[in-house]
């Protein structure tokens, strides 16, 4: 990268003074920009996030007039490196997303190229409509994107392609011209455009006249056929004559879309699953071409690798429990949406018999064995399918030094071919040292295929261009397309000419030349192609390697350099699932700002390119790495929500210790990280401490020096802080449990431990609460010494805990506690920090409150006399609960509490984060991230709700941004206690 001490070029400064969205042209930045989901990497000149689309247009013309190159890029999620290139990056998908127009009647709407797929469904599901082209990637994706590949999605058998889709676009020229594309007349007649616009129609419908011929003999006849230029669109025999579909598919190569319109279709209102089961991969490669003809919406393939990758997933594992039967060599998902439950039941009665007509059997010997798991919930085809949408992702999730790598990604045979051809390509990866996975569109003989390969060894560089020739060489032999579905790029458009011919490939020049004869936009991707096996242009190109980096955490469960770390890193594959809008947690902080730097894609590029040596010597420290981490919360999300399982949270420990090495602690550092020493003195003077909550000139001064946010009241310190004088409670002959009293419950919120111990002893438990090993001050899990990246002080505080709970936890005593964040460092980090027998069986047996009391209840063993509490109980769950699959105990526990209603809030984190809320520079970001969803949801509650949250920090932010209490959940098991002892 250019030295990033030099100054503005003339460009960015001509940028900065016309675009008031983001201009950036730091080396981290572009290098965050650098990668999709491809395995290119190329660093660009610089990144406009314009606000409006008249500063897309202007970031245009100032580029032009400069010289560079433009990439327009939405969700940065294509597979085969469209969305990256040399010059200026220009990012729709922050501002640039909004639905400009929509007609229920006429099932229309207009939108901005940036809109996310998903982010649009959810405003048309109100009004009954939802666009079809349902990509993998759909929370991510935007519809520029989706049309600039000419996206197709796994219902495409009933809906077609983004093309088939695609009413219309509006869209600039690299000159600036602004011309509508849609369906014209042959003679132009009436047609309004300006006069260059004009002359292009006409010598575009006039190349489609000329080449007529060639196109039909040359064009594969599969649906998914999405390589070139869709010059079957301009040929006389295309009714429609419709511009759109020209620049459908055209990679940002010939205009800059500005406005789409789409076609809606009705949602839809029932459906059912079919999960047909073979022993045999090409026993359902051949079945597809016969199951096809009961007419299914979809027909999607998960194969063995898939299968076997899933159920090391802990968000995956139920779904494959309840869908798949045996041991399966791969599964057929046919689903059926027709008008009625019962036409979708006749459906599924169909199927069965016809997988019987075909030989198949639950009894059958492997080559004939297999059947028909039908599913009618919709909760489990929601699984299912979400399962099935995350097969990339799946895939990539081998932590070897191998990936499988996309490059005879999107290959479309026609299906009777379909068995063969996978059973020859299965034989071409073996004779190239490799195997492969698969999954997906089976029902249009379109499979996402990914042979394994180390693009860091030259071998496997030169085996995956050997592969390409001879795949590719095989689809031409079957009258396919080598690209199905994700476009061709920088890998598939260098062999277009084996495809077309030299005919067709000369009329797409003569296409790119006419829209783009300065070749500003895209260049290099369908026209002009780099080799595809430049290893220039990769990610990890010749020279790549890792700096010497002696890490604080074991990460001995990754290959590679920096003890596994460099392996963790890379764990990431730039498929952008962590940019969801919506559902589950990941990213909180990316739902906030919608800034590439800040979400877990950004950080993990972030961090490779500053392991590695990209970012310059000290990267790693530097204030830019910690500016790139600042709005991490460390909710844990992406440990479990990413399937390639990036824990962000585990890796910013590397980059604050790394921190705190080079450059030492702020004084905020200090107070948040040593807060368990020293609370327990500060508490013999609690009321003078407090005073700088109720004393403004006190707040301004603690903002001033310490960076804590004068808006915000700190927690109240008290004097009667959780002490008890003897070891154990209730009955001698109880059951055995340790109760942890953390530092925080046991500063500041007291009444949840009393609450815990009054729970316990009337479930009959003996409750052990030791006191320290070394007699000294109350325990303590590290876990605010890890948030400052003091891992050697976290190491002495869980030394501390690990001697005093080790003979309980020996001899199977569960050790439970009641802050999340807290006890679950003992499931986690504990082991990152030790990997000795007294710390493994500590973390096997640390439990929260609510998993105890829940796993005793499904035992039996659980007898409390709760008493009824009429009423409604509103549920926020702590991001660490939801990491370790920890919350649902919290609403089965509830729910044991006789006429309480439990309402589950769907929020992400709450934005307090433990002292991420308090920081002055990120006070506004964690508000913003609590009105997502958690503070409006409260608000609308009664009165008379009760308000539940166990995370401390929760509690705070609902106090402070609602003006409403918050309980920990063991004080509403507590309350209903006590009114059984006082009826009693």
């Amino acid at each position: 990268m250019p030295n990033a001490k030099a100054g503005p070029s003339r460009l960015e400064q001509k940028l900065r003074a016309e675009i008031a969205g983001g201009v950036f042209f730091d080396r981290f930045s572009r290098g965050r920009y650098a990668t999709d989901a491809s395995f290119y990497q190329i660093i660009p000149a610089g990144v406009v996030v314009p606000r409006t689309m008249d500063e897309a247009l202007r970031t245009l013309a100032l580029a032009r007039d400069d010289g560079r190159i433009v990439t327009p890029r939405g969700g940065g999620t294509s597979q085969c490196g469209q969305t990256v290139n040399e010059g200026i990056v220009v990012d729709f998908s922050k501002h640039l997303n909004r639905i400009v127009s929509l007609d229920v009647e006429a099932r229309t709407c207009v939108v901005e190229p940036g809109i996310v797929l998903d982010d649009l469904n959810r405003q048309l599901k109100q009004h009954g409509l939802w666009f079809p082209v349902d990509v993998s990637t759909a929370s991510r994706a935007t519809i520029g994107g989706m049309a600039g590949n000419n996206s197709c999605g796994g219902r495409s058998l009933r809906y077609g392609t983004m093309r088939d889709n695609t009413i219309a676009i509006d869209a600039a020229l690299a000159d600036g011209t602004l011309a509508h594309f849609g369906e014209v007349p042959r003679d132009l007649r009436d047609v309004s455009a300006p006069d260059s616009a004009h002359v292009l129609f006409r010598d575009m419908l006039a190349l489609g006249e000329r080449e007529a011929a060639e196109i039909a003999d040359k064009f594969p006849k599969v649906q998914r056929r999405v390589g070139g230029y869709n010059l079957d669109a301009l040929t006389p025999r295309n009714a429609a004559n419709n511009l759109a579909h020209l620049l459908v598919g055209s990679e940002g190569t010939l205009a800059f879309s500005t406005r789409i319109e789409l076609k809606l279709w009705p949602l839809i209102r029932t459906k059912v699953l079919g999960v047909c089961h073979f022993g045999s991969f090409y026993a359902a490669m051949d079945a597809a071409q016969h199951l096809v003809k009961l007419k299914p919406i979809a027909v999607e393939l998960v194969d063995r690798t898939m299968i076997g990758l899933g159920r090391d997933i802990a968000m995956f594992q139920p779904v494959i429990a309840a869908a798949v039967r045996g041991d399966p060599d791969a599964i057929l998902v046919v689903e059926f949406a027709e008008e009625t439950t019962d036409e979708n039941l006749a459906k599924l009665k169909q199927l069965s018999e016809l997988m019987g007509d075909l030989g198949f059997a639950w009894s059958n010997e492997p080559r004939k064995w297999g059947g028909v798991v039908e599913i009618s919930d919709p909760a489990l085809q929601t699984a299912v399918a979400d399962f099935r949408a995350a097969g990339l992702n799946v895939m990539m999730s081998m932590k070897e030094a191998g990936k499988p790598v996309s490059f005879v990604e999107d290959c479309a045979v026609p299906l009777p071919h379909l068995a063969d051809y996978t059973a020859r390509l299965n034989d071409v990866f073996a004779k190239h040292g490799t195997r492969g996975t698969m999954y997906a569109h089976a029902s249009e003989g379109c499979l996402h295929v990914r042979p394994v390969l180390n693009l860091k060894l030259e071998k496997d560089v030169k085996a995956m261009r050997a592969i390409a020739e001879e795949a590719f060489a095989m689809v031409r032999e079957y009258k396919g397309s080598h690209s199905g579905e994700h476009g061709d790029g920088i890998v598939r458009s260098e062999f277009h000419e084996q495809m077309f011919g030299s005919r067709i490939v000369a009329d797409f020049k003569e296409v790119k030349q006419r829209f783009d004869p300065g070749n500003v936009l895209n260049p290099g991707r369908i026209v002009d192609p780099p080799k595809m096996d430049d290893r220039s242009l990769f990610r990890y190109p010749p020279d790549y390697r890792i700096d010497d980096l002696k890490t604080v955490l074991d990460w001995s469960a990754y290959p590679g350099a920096a003890g596994g770390f460099q392996g963790a890193v890379e764990m990431c594959n730039n498929n952008g699932a962590c940019r969801k809008l919506d559902g589950g947690v990941m990213c909180p902080s990316y739902r906030a700002t919608r800034d590439e730097k800040d979400v877990t894609r950004g950080r993990a590029n972030t961090l490779r390119l500053a392991i590695s040596g990209q970012l310059g010597p000290g990267a790693l420290s530097s204030d830019e790495m910690m500016e790139t981490l600042k709005l991490c919360v460390s909710c844990k999300a992406c440990r479990r929500e990413c399937p390639t399982g990036v824990d962000m949270a585990k890796m910013k420990i590397e980059v604050l210790a790394a921190r705190a090495t080079t450059h030492g602690l702020t004084l905020r550092d200090r107070l948040v990280a040593y807060l368990p020493r020293y609370a327990d003195l500060v508490a013999r003077v609690a009321p003078l401490v407090n005073l700088r909550n109720h004393v403004a000139p006190l707040r301004v001064l603690m903002e001033r020096v310490a960076g804590i946010s004068a808006k915000r009241k700190l927690p109240a310190f008290r004097t009667d802080t959780f002490r008890v004088e003897a070891d154990a409670f209730g009955p001698a002959d109880g059951r055995e449990v340790v109760l942890f009293g953390d530092t925080f419950n046991r500063v500041y919120e007291r009444e949840n431990l009393d609450a815990a111990l009054r729970v316990l002893i009337a479930g009959g438990y003996r409750v052990y609460v030791p006191k320290p090993a070394d007699g000294g001050r109350a325990l303590c899990c590290g876990r605010t010494f890890l948030s400052a990246g003091l891992v050697d002080e976290a190491k002495s505080e869980l030394q501390r805990l690990v001697e005093t709970y080790a003979p309980f936890a020996a001899r199977g005593v569960p050790i439970i506690g009641l802050e999340p964040s807290c006890l679950l460092t003992l499931r986690d980090e504990l082991l990152s920090l030790r990997d000795d027998t007294a710390a493994k069986t500590i973390s096997a047996h640390a439990l929260l409150l609510e998993e105890f009391l829940a796993r005793e209840a499904e035992a039996g063993r659980l007898a409390l006399p709760l008493a009824p509490l009429p009423g409604k109980a509103l549920l926020h769950g702590h991001c660490h609960q939801k990491s370790f699959a920890a919350f649902k105990p919290v609403e089965q526990v509830l729910r044991l509490i006789p006429e309480l209603t439990v309402e589950t809030i769907e929020s992400s984190c709450c934005g307090m984060a433990g002292a991420f809320g308090y920081g002055a520079e990120t006070y506004e970001v964690s508000l913003q991230m609590a009105e997502a969803s958690l503070l409006p949801a409260v608000r609308k509650a009664e009165a008379s709700t009760f308000i539940v949250a166990n995370g401390t920090s929760c509690r705070h932010q609902i106090q402070d941004g609602a003006g409403r209490g918050a309980v920990h959940a063991a004080q509403l098991l507590a309350m209903s206690l006590e009114r059984t002892q006082m009826r009693s």
